[in-house]
């Protein structure tokens, strides 16, 4: 027996020295034009279907997933990011990634293979051996989501709808920007159109912004102090000259904004709103927490309404959902911006959950258009 045994262990010995051997001559085959043995993909696969599963056990779903605001938050990002590996409604994908080592796969059935837990954690994190990359901006789940909502709606979709999802067809794609012979522009306007409205929600509203406040923001994105996984691409090969054409555009623009419906009864909507304007006029001194308007304006003071200080936005008839994202990143130490970035990240540190909700319900409004996903949960 002591005999079997050591001959096994010489053998074993034997083949790890030349798997070893024929592993540092390179007898491996690496390339992707070999592709894996069959048994190899399936282990691939297997071993990545059950730590989905695994991680996905620890995340906690949005009580609302499948918001269309959130769909089409993510359908341009997908366009630019996403399309030329997984195809689209219409749209083949090139003859490069079928040259991949595994292929990407399509998303024709995303929906109905995983979870939305399980799609979370695929797009977050990435997936190792494959092409698929983590989320560029760690911090920002609720963009995460807004990929997991765009994913889930994405095999309903047919070509035509895809298109206008991703804003071939937004006003001033084709028109104004197009006539301006500004393709920086045109690339804006699929998101946030021309007037830069928030599109029911789906994104924040930056017509009528200070100029000065959004190159900062558009350089900030650029140069990785604000993060985004949406807007850090979309800016990052801005230069300065195209930084402040846009900022110029938008700054002039005054989008009408229309009310979405009410989240709440009136008299708990007025009591919400009341307490976020008591925030905003006053601040909560025994939590540290100066007065929004101070910076913001948006407040009444001697039967007038103030005024943002210059460098600071506007956030009078911003999205609601918009800001109590960015309230809970301020929060969270996850968001960044521009130089007054650390006056925000001490503000909004005393906040609790019902004082984001009641600011971003004053400075909305009190009108519901969106669902907030906090980035801090």
């Amino acid at each position: 027996m002591k005999i079997h045994i050591r001959h096994l262990a010489s053998g074993l010995v034997v083949l790890a020295a030349v798997v070893t051997i024929g592993l540092w001559v390179g007898l491996m085959p690496i390339s992707a034009s070999s592709g894996h043995w069959r048994i190899t993909s399936w282990f691939l696969h297997w071993v990545m279907q059950n730590s989905v599963r695994l991680n996905a056990m620890s995340v906690e779903e949005p009580a609302i997933v499948d918001d269309p605001a959130l769909v089409r938050r993510a359908a341009g990002h997908f366009e630019a990011s996403c399309r030329f590996c997984h195809g689209a409604p219409g749209k083949a994908t090139g003859p490069v990634p079928y040259q991949m080592t595994p292929a990407p796969p399509g998303l024709d059935n995303s929906a109905d293979a995983w979870t939305p837990a399980e799609l979370f954690t695929i797009v977050k994190h990435g997936v190792k051996f494959s092409g698929m990359p983590a989320w560029p901006a760690p911090p920002r789940d609720d963009e995460v989501w807004a990929m997991v909502a765009f994913l889930r709606a994405l095999p309903e979709m047919d070509e035509a709808s895809y298109d206008r999802l991703r804003g071939a067809a937004a006003p001033g794609a084709a028109g104004e920007a197009g006539a301006a012979g500004d393709p920086v522009l045109a690339g804006c306007v699929a998101c946030h159109g021309s007037d830069g409205g928030s599109d029911g929600g789906a994104f924040p509203v930056i017509g009528g912004q200070s100029a000065d406040y959004l190159a900062t923001s558009l350089a900030a994105y650029r140069d990785g102090r604000r993060a985004s996984g949406i807007m850090q691409l979309a800016a990052s090969g801005l230069s300065d000259d195209e930084i402040a054409r846009l900022a110029r555009h938008y700054a002039g623009r005054r989008p009408q904004q229309p009310a979405g419906p009410p989240a709440a009864p009136d008299d708990v909507r007025r009591r919400i709103a009341d307490r976020g304007g008591a925030v905003a006029a006053e601040g909560l001194p025994d939590q540290r927490v100066p007065a929004c308007g101070s910076c913001h304006g948006g407040v009444a003071v001697d039967g007038a309404i103030t005024q943002p200080r210059p460098g600071f936005p506007r956030l009078t008839g911003q999205d609601r959902a918009y800001l109590e994202t960015q309230l809970y990143l301020w929060r969270a130490a996850a968001r960044g911006g521009g130089g007054h970035a650390h006056l925000m990240a001490r503000a909004a540190h005393g906040l609790t959950d019902a004082d984001i909700a009641a600011v971003a319900a004053f400075y909305a409004g009190a009108g519901d258009r969106g669902t907030r996903l906090s980035a801090s949960r």
